[in-house]
């Protein structure tokens, strides 16, 4: 479990986030949704340890994390970052290995070698393990990126964005993924995320930020309603269900 207690950021005299109180299950995914600029990737980015707080504290399983050594800290926190960009020529085995350096400081061994194949399979990217990084699609990136992260092994998965310019069908193969490794392997997933769709159909829990306040969290079901969205986002919404799922509406309202 991860807690966040009256978390703060500021750059000068603007306030990013203020005063945060939330608390993020184990073995689910938790959405973290709000307007463009609520806060949402600077909280990410704090709970990742890449962005220092101006106030308040994160603990991870009852420990502050600034007391955790970095290095075990990759053992239990695995951050996918918006941008990645790797100027190296790699192969897309050579860049999921990198998601063992915390584990081995760049010597693979076989139970690396076990962890990287596995992590491939899982996401069925085998047959373009020998494929060049530069070569491949968007969509195809992304996925990589994501073996990579899970190639890591760690208990709790940090994804800002994800899903960014991806088309229809690798969107939800992440997605897909994403509920498979808390369903399956009990991992904790946060992830931020713009399509309200995705994060009513896949999300066991949601955290909303907006201007930089917690607006509301708590279990999808019970949290996301047309009323709490339409306050959210300051637009009208209806919530269309059918025996596949919902569906936010917020165009023609």
């Amino acid at each position: 479990m991860i807690q966040i207690k009256q978390l703060s950021k500021r750059y000068g005299n603007k306030a990013v986030l203020s005063d945060v109180d939330v608390i993020f299950p184990s073995q689910k995914i938790t959405s973290l949704i709000g307007p463009n600029g609520a806060g949402k990737s600077t909280l990410l980015m704090m709970i990742a340890r890449l962005t220092a707080a101006s106030q308040g504290e994160i603990l991870l399983d009852d420990r502050n994390i600034q007391q955790i050594a970095l290095k075990e800290y990759a053992h239990h926190v695995a951050t996918l970052r918006q941008s990645m960009d790797f100027n190296l020529r790699l192969t897309v085995e050579e860049l999921v290995a990198f998601g063992r350096f915390p584990h081995n400081q760049g010597r693979l061994t076989a139970l690396d070698q076990q962890i990287i194949d596995e992590s491939l399979h899982f996401l069925a990217l085998e047959h373009l393990r020998s494929a060049y990084i530069d070569e491949l699609s968007g969509g195809q990136r992304q996925m990589v990126y994501l073996a990579m992260t899970i190639a890591q092994q760690t208990d709790v998965l940090l994804l800002d964005e994800p899903l960014n310019n991806l088309d229809m069908k690798h969107a939800v193969q992440i997605m897909r993924a994403l509920r498979r490794l808390c369903d399956e392997q009990g991992r904790t997933v946060i992830i931020v995320i713009h399509d309200i769709n995705f994060a009513m159909n896949y999300s066991d829990h949601i955290v909303a930020l907006k201007q930089g306040h917690l607006h509301f969290s708590g279990d999808t079901a019970d949290v996301l309603t047309a009323q709490s969205l339409s306050d959210l986002y300051e637009l009208n919404f209806e919530i269309l269900t059918s025996p596949h799922g919902y569906v936010c509406n917020y165009f023609n309202t």
